[in-house]
């Protein structure tokens, strides 16, 4: 017996009656007479009495509709889940990100994508890039937000933004006021991040430093930007940070807006080449407008 096979009994075990439950499945009443006596000889057993004037289930008959409604329902809700997740109304994304994003426009991402997709599942997992990267060949993550990029043959990259980076020094140091000069800071403990893998935002640093002349020669090295800026209002030295990191404040650091420096730092949204999901595309797409309404 199979599916199809299976909703002709169910008509006709409602109907009770060939002529009517024939009318209701769209077709002739010899056809579903054969149909239903094939299930019959299938399972072994006289699913319905029939009469001169009346057609009845027998036990078997009315246990098999019992079950049977009950299995045709839950494939109905089966091909509608499935309808749904491929339309991209329901199902699951999951998105990894470096932590800095936080502080820029990821929140509002995320934010008009639950309003726009509030049955999606979301799974947010903080990585550092080379994971990022890692992560999403090996399909672990559908997208990713990354600084400023991943640079992969593998992998399609959307910048959303640029911002400047910023110097975060302790709230005790003497530092001069206004913007500062990375020359003036040269011999300061440049708290770096993160320690491994390289090359990383590290060594955005040191070449953006090198670029105006300055010798990062006083380092020190930690996994993320949170503890960097922890690191810094301790006391521990000075750190550059994107600027939107500066825009929030933290007890212990000052943010000063840095003269000489031209380089600029990014967000991007990522994913791999052959991305077919449609929650990805969509959260690519929606990333993408509002990047362009922020900016």
């Amino acid at each position: 017996m199979n599916l199809k096979q299976l909703e002709y009994f169910i008509a006709l075990a409602e109907e009770l009656h060939f002529g009517r439950a024939a009318e209701r499945l769209g077709m002739a009443q010899p056809p579903l007479s054969r149909q239903i006596k094939q299930v019959e000889n299938d399972l072994g057993a006289l699913l319905f009495n029939r009469g001169r004037n009346a057609v009845n289930l027998t036990q078997a008959g009315q246990r098999l509709y019992e079950r049977g409604a009950a299995l045709l329902a839950e494939f109905s809700d089966i091909k509608l889940e499935i309808r749904r997740i491929g339309q991209g109304a329901e199902g699951r994304l999951r998105i990894g990100f470096v932590g800095s994003a936080t502080y820029g426009m990821l929140p509002n991402i995320l934010k008009s994508f639950r309003a726009a997709y509030p049955e999606v599942s979301l799974s947010l997992i903080p990585m550092n890039n080379a994971q990022l990267q890692r992560a999403l060949i090996r399909r672990e993550i559908d997208v990713a937000i990354a600084r400023p990029t991943l640079g992969d043959p593998e992998i399609v990259s959307r910048k959303l933004t640029e911002e400047p980076l910023v110097l975060a020094a302790p709230d005790t140091a003497i530092v001069p006021s206004g913007p500062i000069d990375l020359t003036q800071v040269a011999e300061q403990t440049f708290v770096l991040y993160p320690e491994y893998p390289r090359p990383s935002f590290a060594d955005v640093v040191i070449q953006a430093c090198r670029g105006v002349n300055v010798e990062v020669k006083r380092r020190v090295f930690t996994m993320d930007f949170q503890t960097a800026v922890a690191l810094v209002s301790v006391g521990e030295g000075i750190a550059l940070v994107p600027a939107s990191v500066g825009a929030v404040r933290r007890n212990g650091v000052r943010y000063h807006e840095i003269a000489n420096l031209a380089v600029r730092t990014g967000i991007s949204v990522n994913h791999r080449i052959d991305e077919q999901g449609i929650h990805a595309h969509n959260f690519v797409i929606l990333a993408q407008k509002v990047a362009r309404r922020l900016v």
